[in-house]
């Protein structure tokens, strides 16, 4: 445990003994929702004597604990001085039916809303949020947390050019090494190594060997894991070919899954045939990285690159075996992705047809929806 968690977890308990009952509308003025999800709601919200907007972000009292609650308003109060993390303002209450607290409002949406389907966002935008949100990762992993929810959901703009974004929800955040239980579900943000909890009846062994009994079943069915960053690196890895193509790579990261099968292919034909995919080795130690950029830009480009990953430049290309590296104590570090920025990502044919659907799609007046790319993993 590092000094910060250990700083996070003294602060939660004092902050417990002293959290005052408010009422909302005495103090603030609620002016638009600005989004909502399974933790509550977040409102956009004037204070009535000082004028300052800000977002009140609501926890329901029946389903969020006091602790959970505490643990993110501090750790966003004290921890997130990143530029590109959304960092709470010192305001923490509770009414008869929620938990609140007052964090910085970015007042032109999220990331969600302006990834176009099937066409992403322009290249150099994309190349400005993956900047900051290297920096914004580096941070939080710095510090031993590690964020654990990266999606466009939760990047959140505070321009409409991209010039400036926030990593925010920390709700999901956990220590680095604290141990829980590992859970596959069907995205590609899921991480290679969590498919070992896709069929609880894998971890229990071989079946024919003894007759276990309902508790010993119950009692092996759950894989507990270590917490790492490198689930982070994995989930940037995804973002950023989302805003680069409006797509998913695979429709979920299964070996069963054809667009993920072809990625495995032709990352072991890249990386070289003496490499394991070791999803168990032990995690990378800090400070320890692979030098993609020498291995590919090196080499001439093997080929036959997985299709989904064709329209991308060799500095491109090397970028995604980094951080969407099967392998977790392989796997690249957000901070590792800075190396790749600057030169071009995507081919000029490719770039070329992508201009071209986003003034079609302009023309029409469309929203992006990352909503319509869930199972377009086979572009």
């Amino acid at each position: 445990m590092t000094a910060a968690t250990k700083l996070l977890d003294e602060m939660c308990h004092l902050t417990a003994q002293s959290l005052p009952a408010m009422d909302t509308s005495e103090h603030f003025k609620m002016l638009k929702l600005l989004g909502e999800g399974s933790y509550g709601k977040v409102m956009l919200a004037v204070h009535k004597e000082r004028g300052t907007p800000m977002a009140l972000k609501f926890f329901p009292r029946e389903s969020t604990s006091l602790l959970s609650f505490l643990r993110e308003y501090n750790l966003s109060l004290s921890f997130c001085t990143h530029p590109s993390l959304t960092r709470a303002l010192g305001i923490a209450y509770s009414t008869p039916s929620h938990y609140v607290f007052a964090q910085q409002a970015s007042l032109f949406g999220d990331l969600f809303d302006v990834i176009l389907p099937e066409v992403g966002m322009e290249e150099d935008c994309c190349q400005r949020v993956v900047s900051q949100l290297c920096g914004a990762l580096a941070h939080l992993h710095s510090l031993g947390f590690v964020h654990r929810d990266l999606k466009p959901e939760n990047v959140f703009l505070c321009d409409s050019a991209c010039r400036w974004v926030k990593l925010g929800d920390f709700g999901m955040v956990k220590a680095k090494g604290t141990r829980v239980p590992e859970v596959w579900y069907s995205s590609p943000y899921c991480t290679p190594e969590a498919e070992i909890a896709r069929d609880n009846q894998d971890s229990w062994g071989s079946m024919n060997d003894n007759i276990k009994s309902d508790a010993e079943l119950k009692k092996k069915s759950r894989v507990w894991v270590n917490v790492e960053p490198s689930t982070d690196s994995w989930a940037l890895g995804i973002l950023t070919y989302a805003m680069l193509t409006g797509s998913h790579p695979w429709g979920e990261t299964a070996n069963d899954c054809f667009a993920y099968q072809k990625y495995q292919e032709w990352f072991e034909r890249a990386t070289g045939p003496e490499d394991e995919l070791d999803v168990w080795a032990e995690p990378q130690e800090e400070g320890a990285q692979v030098d993609l950029i020498g291995e590919q830009l090196g080499k001439k480009d093997r080929s036959p690159v997985a299709p989904q990953f064709a329209s991308f430049t060799p500095l491109a290309r090397s970028f995604f075996l980094s951080l969407l590296d099967p392998r977790p104590r392989l796997r690249g570090r957000p901070e590792d992705g800075l190396n790749y920025l600057g030169g071009e990502w995507l081919m000029e044919r490719e770039r070329v047809r992508l201009e071209e659907e986003r003034k079609k799609s302009r023309g029409k007046g469309a929203i992006g929806n990352m909503k319509e790319m869930e199972g377009r993993g086979e572009r």
